[in-house]
């Protein structure tokens, strides 16, 4: 099967070029520009999908949605983010979207709000959307990882992206961005999310939600 990534974000891509790697499905982005030249697929560089959903699942069906019928290929779309316990969950679906700047000053945004804050408790959350335009079918899978916020961003930024540098995950003394990628991509959110995917395309039968 051959599965279009509906996302321009790099770090996002990778992740899942690495996690599917040895799935046998083929799998095409945006920065496969000579894979999209010989399926006579056009990308607009404008193209993009405002995500104004009200939880991850419908911000991965927009997605999913959008690249699919301009592509025509089974599509899969990542909706992800981090919620932490002492913001109420915050930022949630607007991981992406509440701060105006690099990453990096983002994470150190976020450490800003939980300076007072004794709780640092916090999960990775991904929701993934399968969506075939040929025959409308719809699927989607989640995953989610627990953890606590760092003190300080740490790790070398290479071995990760958005907020990997402040989340370490349950049962380590490092952050994401330390342990590095190939650790992240064996027990992360969008892993466990991807796996489910993996088994659903391969096996051709629907797999119930996770509890």
């Amino acid at each position: 099967m051959r599965l279009f990534i509906a996302s321009a974000n790099q770090g996002k891509i990778r992740e899942i070029l690495a996690i599917l790697q040895d799935s046998g499905v083929e799998l095409v982005s945006v920065a496969d520009q000579a894979k999209l030249a010989e399926l006579s697929i056009v990308i607009p560089s404008d193209f993009d999908v405002v995500e104004d959903g009200k939880t991850f699942r419908e911000n991965a069906w927009l997605k999913a949605q959008a690249y699919a019928n301009l592509t025509g290929l089974a599509t899969i779309a990542d909706d992800s983010g981090l919620e932490v316990t002492a913001l109420d969950g915050f930022p949630s679906v607007n991981s992406n979207r509440w701060f105006t700047g690099t990453p990096a000053e983002r994470n150190l945004a976020l450490l800003k709000l939980l300076e007072e804050k004794v709780d640092r408790r916090a999960r990775f959350y991904s929701v993934i959307c399968f969506f075939d335009p040929k025959t409308s079918d719809k699927q989607f899978f989640e995953g989610e990882i627990q953890g606590q916020i760092a003190k300080q961003p740490r790790g070398n930024k290479l071995e990760g992206f958005g907020y990997d540098p402040i989340f370490i995950p349950e049962g380590q003394d490092k952050t994401f961005a330390e342990l590095g990628a190939d650790f992240k991509n064996t027990i992360s959110h969008r892993r466990q999310a991807l796996f489910k995917l993996n088994q659903y395309v391969l096996s051709n039968k629907r797999l119930g939600q996770p509890e």
